[in-house]
């Protein structure tokens, strides 16, 4: 097989895979798959880690950028070379497009410890992709149609795994030492922040560290909000505002010491 062979594979997989993740995502909620939405299993599920609803019209914006990536990936652009992206990353997005609608069939199912692996895979996916985009030097076409989504698709799934993770514990009635279901949630939260802002920091990559803002705010709106939990439990909203703030000067910190954005 010819290299040049092997990469039009590699853009036509992408694009199915791609167009195969977002029927069944949307199937998830329109049938819905199992008589129950993807919205519905995280509420049988509760847990004062969740966010509000509004929260998760990021995906709308994460499918959008995806789907600007798998344009760009098919070379459409003119003058675009899109051989090298292709071979880095293409086939980790196909890997992480097939786990993502096989992780909603095992959601929709409440088969939680499954998608809790699922969810490891994708994350590892992103990792990888994500490692791959820093170490090379990008077009500016690069930045905006494959850095840009994938930072957005890695921080949402950086939380979306703590959330994962989080529902699981729920599902088992797992509850270490017998702390309280508030400290638990703190300490995920801390977790959760450590994590963001050292991928943040590590990769200089504002448009990450903003979903992990949008994150911990969908949650705190929950917190505060009268038809959430109506500011009952004190110590959570405290460990988010003060999160809030430290995500906050993390991204002006970048911001300062780079002039792209992206």
């Amino acid at each position: 097989m010819s290299k040049e062979r092997g990469v039009k594979i590699l853009k036509t997989f992408t694009v199915l895979s791609f167009v195969l993740m977002i029927t069944v995502n949307a199937l998830a909620n329109i049938l819905p798959i199992n008589g129950i939405t993807t919205g519905g299993v995280s509420d049988s599920y509760p847990n004062l880690f969740a966010p509000t609803g509004v929260t998760f019209a990021i995906w709308g914006i994460i499918y959008l950028l995806l789907a600007g990536f798998v344009v760009y990936q098919l070379g459409l652009f003119k003058r675009t070379d899109t051989k090298n992206i292709v071979k880095l990353i293409d086939g980790y997005f196909i890997i992480s497009s097939l786990t993502n609608a096989i992780w909603i069939f095992s959601w929709q199912y409440k088969v939680i410890p499954l998608s809790m692996i699922l969810m490891l895979v994708i994350l590892v996916c992103l990792i990888k992709i994500n490692s791959k985009i820093n170490s090379i030097e990008l077009t500016s076409k690069e930045k905006l149609f494959v850095k840009l989504p994938f930072s957005v698709y890695f921080g949402w799934i950086t939380v979306a795994t703590i959330a994962n993770a989080t529902t699981l514990l729920v599902s088992l009635g797992w509850n270490p030492g017998g702390l309280s279901e508030q400290i638990l949630t703190i300490v995920v939260l801390l977790v959760g922040l450590i994590i963001g802002m050292a991928t943040t920091l590590k990769n200089k990559d504002i448009p990450y560290g903003i979903v992990i803002f949008w994150a911990y705010l969908g949650i705190l709106i929950k917190h505060v909000s009268s038809s959430g939990f109506a500011g009952k439990y004190y110590g959570i909203i405290t460990t988010l505002i003060i999160s809030l703030v430290i995500i906050f000067i993390c991204l002006l910190y970048i911001s300062k010491k780079k002039k792209d954005i992206i």
